[in-house]
């Protein structure tokens, strides 16, 4: 219904998508204008981190386009809309990330994807059918996590009912973050999102593996491999603690 209603103004849309590419390209804006300046950032070159960038920006996008109306939790229970999802027969996760569904984030994704290749091209990779696999892999782990993100983001809002800023400090924070080589952060904060929220899993560790470049925690080369893992095993958590907060809701009373 909401593609439809999108794509019944069709000028509308493309100027809005559009839009969004050029406002994600912003970020990327900045780098670039960093560089004019600087060879390196953190022993990487701009190839090497438009790749970063590329890979956490098209994995954000991809998870954004999904799911990115999550945040809308938290208003619903405080007006009391969302119990008219709980009267569907359909699952409530499928119809709040339904809701308002956005094709114009298409955008965001068509700009990572951009930069990505134009970093891989750059980076001075070997490509190899592998290689390629792995980073499509790591693409799509990536936007894993991050819907894992997502939904336990809105989890958290049936108790706070509030916290959509929260959810967006580990989301569209994060991807901020990631877009930048580990070396230039606190050991604390590496460590922090490798293993606390592991974010590090969206591009940082896979593509230090597609750079040939070292791990600064020193980690089992092994680790590389286990983004996937990783984004089960968040998508199980975000899951459960979805189907604990909804059966806990109470809606907003009398």
């Amino acid at each position: 219904m909401w593609v439809r209603s999108t794509m019944a103004y069709r000028a509308s849309f493309l100027m809005t998508t559009f839009g969004n590419f050029a406002a994600s390209g912003l970020d990327f804006a900045a780098v670039m204008i960093m560089f004019s300046h600087i060879d390196r950032l953190g022993g990487f070159t701009l190839p090497e981190i438009a790749l970063l960038y590329g890979a956490t920006s098209t994995s954000l996008g991809l998870a954004d386009l999904v799911l990115g109306n999550m945040d809308r939790v938290g208003q619903r229970v405080r007006d009391g809309t969302f119990d008219t999802l709980l009267v569907r027969p359909v699952p409530v996760l499928v119809q709040v990330a339904a809701d308002r569904f956005a094709l114009r984030r298409v955008g965001r994704v068509s700009q990572g994807l951009l930069v990505l290749c134009w970093g891989a091209v750059g980076a001075g990779v070997a490509w190899t059918p592998a290689k390629a696999l792995f980073a499509a892999v790591m693409v799509i782990a990536g936007a894993a996590i991050f819907a894992a993100v997502f939904i336990g983001g809105a989890a958290f809002q049936f108790w706070s009912a509030d916290a959509a800023e929260v959810q967006s400090s580990f989301t569209y924070g994060g991807s901020t973050m990631l877009q930048y080589p580990p070396a230039v952060f606190a050991r604390e904060l590496v460590r922090g999102v490798t293993f606390v929220v592991p974010l590090a899993f969206v591009n940082w560790i896979p593509a230090l593996r597609l750079l040939g470049r070292d791990d600064p925690l020193g980690l089992p080369g092994w680790v590389d491999f286990c983004g996937p893992a990783v984004a089960l095993a968040m998508l199980l958590g975000a899951g459960l603690l979805w189907r604990v907060g909804l059966r806990n809701y109470r809606s907003t009373g009398s």
